[in-house]
């Protein structure tokens, strides 16, 4: 969902990116195959008929809480609900810095997560995970055909 020279950019990773699949237009995702930890995922949820209409409260709720223990800062309006933040959790395949959306895309609502291993030196992590997250819900309102903030 994200360019390739964007993020090698971003994370200072030259290594070719290689999409790898899983889910389906409801419920999955896509992330960086080969390199450990992971350079990028990114996850999606939305609503849906068999589920509960508390089911993604229930999810933001659960992210909010996370974030908000860490110190978040809240994305811009333009990108629904939202935070970024590093998380510092301690294991070989950590993704550090994680970004976190609740907006809307033709009427649903939609969750979008990315988690990112790291950021290169001297970059404003914060500000790129804003702004890959901008870059996320155009291709994910794209890619699903839905338009993004309605």
């Amino acid at each position: 969902m994200v360019p390739q020279k964007a993020f090698q950019m971003i994370s200072g990773l030259n290594l070719s990116l290689v999409e790898e699949k899983r889910g389906n237009h409801e419920s999955g995702g896509c992330g960086i195959a080969g390199s450990v930890p992971r350079a990028l995922d990114t996850v999606w949820d939305q609503d849906q008929p068999e589920r509960s209409p508390e089911h993604i409260d229930f999810l933001m709720d659960d992210r909010r809480a996370v974030f908000t223990r860490h110190g978040a800062t809240k994305l811009p309006t333009e990108l629904g609900e939202g935070y970024a933040a590093y998380i510092p959790v301690v294991q070989v395949d950590a993704q550090n810095y994680q970004v976190t959306s609740r907006f809307a895309c033709s009427g649903k609502d939609r969750i979008l997560d990315l988690n990112i291993a790291r950021f290169a030196k001297g970059r404003d992590a914060v500000r790129d995970m804003i702004d890959l997250m901008r870059i996320a819900q155009k291709r994910y309102g794209e890619i699903h055909k839905c338009t993004v903030g309605k």
